[in-house]
């Protein structure tokens, strides 16, 4: 991927149906850090997807807006972070190309959140816990910092390696759920870590051939973030183990349009609540 400024896609499809599933992703994976977008980006998406604007045109006049707004206003820096990673997601998606390697995750990460963190593209230096809302404040454990390289090392290695001809639909989906959640369980960025994976992982599925129901992560982005905190989540001594069943309901209707229902409340981890009381 180009340091250069602007990313821009020479030929943008015309589709104006997959555009507005390309833009419907982008906003929807923001949800998973509780971000929304302004007023302005939703005038320039509708011109993007009716073919008035290119991408680039539509980063450049949100750089000029955000020039004229409060830096310092959090609902400002929100909004601005939603805006052009809403935009950078949608981009990506139409960009077919794709390279299956730990150096895609990282540049996906740096093109999504250059100009918003100064660490984009950059494996974190230190370790991380996360209060998690499903766990009562709990946390997973996430990968020392230390190991990041080496433990990407090995999944991407298994990964490619993996012959997949000898698995059926169910086996396929169960493997691609654990690949998933062993690269977030990583978690080799200290912020965007999911949106960074889904991109990845929707990248890799479009690569091997799947026609991917992009309405998912519109609806379900915080679904399937809770998802992968569950399947990566166990303290067995009050008999809690990680479970991969919300994982691969969700990646059901992904990739095969099953109808599953994906309720989010399901995902709460009820021992950790009710041994509080």
């Amino acid at each position: 991927m180009s340091d250069e400024e602007n990313y821009i896609i020479k030929n943008e499809i015309t589709d104006t149906n997959k555009k507005q599933e390309y833009w419907n992703t982008g906003i929807g994976l923001n949800k998973v850090d509780n971000l929304e977008p302004s007023k302005y980006l939703l005038d320039l998406s509708q011109k993007n997807i009716n073919g008035e604007l290119k991408y680039n045109e539509v980063e450049n006049l949100l750089k000029t807006y955000y020039k004229s707004q409060n830096s310092s206003d959090i609902i400002i820096q929100k909004e601005k972070e939603c805006d052009l990673v809403s935009l950078r997601i949608a981009m990506m998606l139409e960009d077919k190309s794709f390279g299956f390697s730990p150096i895609t995750l990282k540049n996906i990460h740096k093109f999504l959140f250059k100009d918003i963190y100064n660490f984009a593209g950059n494996y974190r230096d230190y370790n991380i816990t996360k209060k998690e809302e499903i766990l009562n404040g709990d946390t997973v454990n996430y990968v020392n910092y230390q190991d990041i390289e080496g433990y990407f090392d090995y999944d991407f290695k298994e990964e490619k390696e993996f012959d997949y001809s000898k698995l059926n639909k169910d086996d396929f989906i169960k493997h691609i759920a654990k690949f998933t959640s062993s690269i977030w369980q990583v978690h080799p960025f200290g912020e965007g870590n999911t949106r960074t994976t889904a991109v990845f992982i929707e990248k890799y599925f479009n690569n091997m051939g799947f026609s991917v129901n992009n309405d998912m992560f519109k609806e379900y982005s915080v679904y399937f973030r809770n998802a992968l905190v569950r399947s990566n989540y166990g303290n067995i001594p009050k008999g809690i183990y990680p479970t991969f069943n919300y994982l691969v309901m969700f990646f059901e209707n992904l990739l095969q349009g099953k109808n599953n229902e994906l309720n989010n409340n399901e995902l709460y981890v009820k021992e950790l609540f009710d041994n509080n009381k």
